[in-house]
């Protein structure tokens, strides 16, 4: 039988992040490991370097071309990040 008190784990979780202040964090490592599905492996192998800070995804591409269609693509990753995050993570993305 369960207690009233009692969360499920899912829960339980989601309110330690709250708590210790870690969610946006958790999130923003969940969108780097994410990054394959999100994007494709072919731009994936392509990408040195991608962080969030401020709302802000900088990602450091090798290849212009990719880079160019990253450009054009914007608001498209923008939504998806979002969607896949559940949450309004990013709102611009800055290429190094």
């Amino acid at each position: 039988m369960r207690k009233t008190n009692d969360k499920s784990l899912k829960d339980a979780i989601e309110q330690m992040l709250n708590v210790y202040k870690i969610k946006r964090r958790y999130d923003e490592t969940h969108v780097v490991a994410a990054w394959p599905e999100l994007v494709g492996k072919s731009v994936a192998n392509r990408t040195k370097e991608l962080f969030i800070r401020d709302k802000k995804l900088f990602l450091r591409i090798e290849s212009s071309v990719i880079k160019n269609e990253l450009v054009l693509m914007r608001s498209q990753i923008i939504t998806k990040i979002n969607e896949d995050a559940k949450t309004e993570l990013v709102v611009d993305i800055v290429f190094l």
